[in-house]
């Protein structure tokens, strides 16, 4: 079987670039497990990964299947699904991440509209309905029994104590400096030099524009 064409594109995703889109989900994994708020999801970068893995996935299944594979190419299928493991692998680990905090700041998201554009369609639908089983579970195992004044699930109490669970953006985080970057404005007033290349300890509210611009990455 001739392979001029390259349509088994055993570099697919091994190719070791910055720009590689394994190495760009890694950063967004990586990064999406040290924030303690929810990223803005990778859609554009899984899309392409999913396509990618879809028309691969055809070729390798045709390329299985003819008898006049030969053994260098059935070489070559071998490595190029292991690197297909290996994206869904990071693909499902991004998902996971997400879907934690998702459930854990759901009554957050879903107040904030800020937040709710930082997710996917299907993430979104499934905020609201685990929201909405959350408060169904409370009321039908609690708070049917208690006063009608304490049924609020999002109630601020006098000394300003939210129900609702928020992110600690005030959370330390290393951060990896990608580029030069402009100086940043630390809590006490002095500002810090992020230098291409270094690593700091900082408070996660310091450096978000940065991340969002993606000239740093956590670590």
């Amino acid at each position: 079987m001739d392979f001029s064409d390259s349509t088994l594109d055993d570099h697919l995703f091994g190719i070791d670039t910055d720009e590689n889109p394994i190495a760009r989900l890694i950063r967004a994994w990586i990064d999406e497990r040290h924030a303690p708020d929810l990223l803005v999801f990778q859609a554009a970068l899984i899309d392409d990964l999913m396509q990618k893995l879809h028309e691969q996935g055809l070729v390798v299944s045709a390329l299985q299947s003819d008898e006049s594979t030969t053994e260098e190419e059935h070489l070559r299928i071998t490595l190029v699904k292991t690197d297909m493991e290996r994206a869904k692998f990071l693909i499902r680990s991004y998902m996971r991440v997400r879907l934690h905090k998702i459930e854990k700041y759901a009554a957050f998201i879903l107040q904030t509209t800020e937040e709710q554009q930082k997710l996917s369609n299907a993430e979104l639908v499934h905020a609201q309905r685990y929201q909405q089983m959350l408060a169904n579970h409370f009321h039908a195992t609690v708070l049917d029994a208690l006063p009608e004044s304490t049924h609020a699930l999002d109630q601020t109490f006098p000394d300003g104590t939210s129900m609702i669970t928020r992110p600690d953006r005030d959370h330390p985080v290393f951060v990896h400096a990608r580029v030069p970057c402009p100086d940043v404005l630390l809590p006490d007033g002095d500002k810090i030099t992020l230098e291409q290349g270094s690593i700091h300890l900082l408070r996660y509210r310091t450096i978000d524009t940065l991340l969002a611009r993606g000239q740093v990455n956590l670590v």
